[in-house]
């Protein structure tokens, strides 16, 4: 019988049906970047599933969304609470939030989150790593191929107080941040493919996007086998808890 805890994949969000229907969804992404025999959990916070004590799991991810964090649900405020709970009373935890779960992590920690005012970030970007970045557990492994897949409408304005940001780029100040030593946000998906990434450029064509807008970005779209590999470096820290 496998005794592992479990890593707890806090799902916060579904992909658009067209999508998930040839390539999955945000956690089957997540658990496939992870890449661990650990037992992973899924806890679908909107459709009410109950929050995990702390002490039963050995990390968190929070998944992305097409929800925003402005929104102020009322399951992101539950939500908010147990975050809050866990790092402040489970230090040693790791976390991870992606997307709109480094969103989610930065409002809960006291930072500021809303609309950014150059618009929506989508495509394969370029990156920055800051010194804090280039020196960090989680990030330190793009610093030689600093790209990564985004779609996003709100960013993290202001950091969380005390919170190092570790990368950056013209649209965005706060691409990513660690709290503490065990609580990292990005606001890039390390979890989708090139493919992934595609299917999300067509299926904003005529919303967020001109068709126009999708063929130049698409043109840009490539695998970002570095920033992927955050995922598995996550794992990684955590293996002594999940052993």
């Amino acid at each position: 019988m496998n005794n592992s805890k479990p890593i707890a994949i806090i799902k916060t969000g579904s992909t658009y049906p067209q999508i998930s229907n040839h390539y999955g969804d945000f956690e089957d992404w997540i658990t496939q970047g992870l890449g661990v025999a650990a037992p992973v959990w899924v806890i679908n916070v909107p459709a009410g599933d109950a929050m995990p004590e702390a002490s039963e799991l050995a990390g968190v991810v929070i998944t992305g969304s097409h929800a925003m964090v402005t929104d102020q649900a009322e399951w992101m405020t539950g939500l908010i609470h147990w975050l809050y709970r866990v790092i402040h009373h489970q230090p040693a935890l790791p976390v991870l939030g992606l997307c709109f779960g480094h969103q989610l992590l930065a409002q809960t920690l006291g930072g500021e989150v809303a609309d950014n005012p150059m618009g929506i970030e989508v495509g394969t970007v370029a990156l920055r790593l800051t010194p804090a970045g280039h020196q960090d557990a989680l990030l330190s492994a793009m610093e030689n191929h600093p790209w990564a897949q985004v779609v996003h409408k709100q960013s993290v304005l202001t950091p969380p107080p005390g919170a190092a940001v570790l990368a950056s780029n013209v649209h965005d100040a706060c691409q990513a941040f660690r709290y503490g030593d065990r609580v990292w946000g990005v606001q890039f998906h390390p979890e989708f493919s090139a493919d992934v990434m595609r299917a999300y450029l067509q299926a904003l064509s005529g919303d967020s996007l001109t068709q126009q807008q999708v063929d130049t970005y698409l043109q840009d779209v490539r695998e970002c086998e570095d920033a992927s590999s955050i995922l598995a470096g996550f794992a990684r820290l955590i293996l002594p808890q999940v052993a």
